[in-house]
């Protein structure tokens, strides 16, 4: 049974509107803030949850998100403080759109948004991973939508340092026997998790999560998107708790179950929730690579992964000496799309649903009871009783670095495809530290170069009627070993893109659709020149504009 929602604090400067939403141990509400005047989010903790732990599990969260603020994907906490009840609350960006959970249940996902939306996420989540944050609650009912329709990561809860023992939540009742985690006076430690999402170690008497595992609860909620239901759920048979722990353990995904969706993506899903950690991405910016391969498959323009350029923002805990005061600048590196690996494909065989058991329904008087999944963050008791493990099926590819099909009949194929499998390969720029400084500071003057079009740029037609784009200028790293050129288009069409390559190798050309072009691996002190041209979405190409950076 639900509970009614707390009563909204008071809060100088804010003026209450309507309640948002309710959790285990907090309410949101809707406040319009008078100065500057906007909708914000205020969550607050509930007055019955206010002891040290949950005080302190707060504050962490305020801090956690305030670290993680800058990303466009994550949402925004402007303020917190300590209401004149004494309850705590942190001020948050309104996303007025719905959550991902809301939306999977009442409109078909795209494959298109799908993809799009788990790069994003992938990179909110690299983000976070940088700064040595585990989200682990990472499902549809976490991720929001802006006003701009973008999706925003929330709920840092029950997130985890990466080299921090795990968070726990202290629970005291007579009904819990002691355990192997109890501490014997009938007070017992419990870790918060979402089963449909979780990857199968967070069931462990002693769970140790890394960034793999929230590779695969963002895996798990893509898959969700597109299936209209969790990875683990089968209709028409118990889904209980116990029912999809064993099914997430043995790695028995149901089917998506959609011919549009193709066999490619299929595959980098049942990689990323491989049971065994070693069989899944690394990391979830190689996941956002592998999503941008099918993009580019399925002639979809690709999406960004949008990371930190910084080594990381620093994990700064809240009760830290020193350095809370100092403001920390840090800017953010879209990279672009690898092209498509040109090896043979190979179908990558969907895991049928397992045979029914009795372990998967409650019978009431023979009559079988279905029980509806979960949708909700719980906490575990630390060794609590699991389902004997039944062998794992070999349903999980080892590797999806290849095209796992080929698309060239896919219903939602676009012309872009033509040119995108031609490209041997895109630039990919590294989450490094540089301090970018303009090149042409010291009065040297930047300007392009018009050269001839080759024959055959890339397989694509040299078109009189495609103007070429404008160097607007070149920017260089301070350690002279990356190259940025800004250009621009003078007549912007729909579906416009850039084609650029080396100048001393013409033949490997890579694609932007932004305009700024990065090139890295620069010798310092080097020249580097790029023909560029304006590729239209028809195919048709500008003349080259050749450009250098002295």
């Amino acid at each position: 049974m639900r509970r009614p929602p707390s009563v909204a604090p008071e809060l100088p400067g804010y003026e209450f509107l309507s309640i948002l939403g309710s959790g285990g141990f907090s309410d949101v509400f809707l406040y319009q803030q008078r100065l500057p005047r906007r909708r914000v989010a205020v969550k607050v903790l509930l007055t019955e949850q206010l002891n040290p732990s949950t005080q302190a599990q707060f504050v962490d969260e305020a801090n956690l998100m305030a670290q993680l603020s800058t990303h466009p994907y994550i949402v925004t906490i402007y303020h917190a403080d300590v209401a004149g009840d004494g309850r705590p609350y942190f001020v948050m960006e309104h996303c007025s759109g719905p959550s991902l959970a809301e939306r999977y249940k009442r409109e078909k996902f795209g494959v298109e948004d799908a993809l799009r939306t788990g790069v994003r996420l992938a990179g909110a989540i690299a983000t976070a991973h940088s700064a040595g944050i585990l989200h682990r609650d990472i499902k549809p009912a976490n991720v929001l939508t802006n006003d701009f329709g973008w999706p925003a990561l929330t709920d840092f809860g029950i997130s985890s340092s990466l080299d921090e023992e795990l968070p726990v939540q202290t629970s005291t009742g007579g009904h819990r026997r002691p355990g192997p985690e109890s501490t014997g006076t009938g007070e017992s430690q419990s870790v918060g998790m979402s089963v449909p999402w979780s990857p199968p170690e967070m069931f462990e008497d002693d769970p140790r999560p890394d960034v793999r595992s929230d590779v695969f609860s963002l895996a798990a909620t893509i898959h969700t998107l597109l299936a209209g239901q969790t990875p683990f759920e089968i209709h028409g048979r118990s889904n209980g708790t116990l029912d999809l722990v064993g099914r997430i353990e043995r790695g028995a995904i149901t089917p998506i179950g959609r011919d549009d969706v193709p066999r490619a993506l299929v595959a980098v899903l049942a990689k990323a929730m491989a049971t065994r950690r070693d069989d899944r991405f690394a990391t979830a910016v190689d996941f956002a690579r592998a999503l941008q391969r099918v993009e580019l498959e399925l002639g979809y323009a690709p999406t960004g992964i949008d990371i930190p350029t910084g080594a990381g923002v620093q994990h700064v805990k809240p009760d830290a000496p020193a350095g809370d005061d100092e403001t920390r600048a840090r800017s953010v590196v879209s990279i672009a799309a690898q092209a498509p690996a040109a090896a043979p494909a190979r179908p990558a065989p969907e895991v049928a649903p397992e045979e029914p058991s009795s372990a998967d329904a409650t019978r009431v008087r023979g009559a079988r009871v279905i029980e509806p999944v979960r949708e909700r963050t719980v906490v575990r008791p630390r060794g609590a009783v699991r389902p004997a493990a039944a062998p794992v099926p070999d349903a999980v590819p080892a590797s999806v670095d290849e095209p796992a099909a080929p698309v060239e009949n896919h219903p939602r194929r676009r012309p872009l495809l033509l040119i995108g499998s031609i490209v041997a390969g895109a630039l990919l720029v590294g989450a490094v530290a540089t301090a970018v400084v303009l090149t042409g500071a010291d009065g040297s003057a930047l300007t392009p170069t018009k050269s001839p079009a080759p024959a055959d740029p890339g397989g694509a037609n040299v078109a009189a009627g495609v103007p070429a784009p404008v160097l607007d200028g070149t920017a260089t790293s301070v350690d002279g070993t990356q190259v940025t050129f800004t250009v621009s288009n003078p007549s912007p069409e729909e579906g416009d893109v850039y084609r650029w390559a080396r100048a001393e190798n013409p033949a490997q050309p890579s694609l932007s659709t932004t305009a700024d072009i990065t090139v890295d691996g620069i010798v310092p002190g080097t020249t580097v020149c790029l023909d560029i041209y304006l590729q239209r979405a028809d195919g048709k190409v500008s003349e080259a504009n050749r450009a250098c950076n002295r």
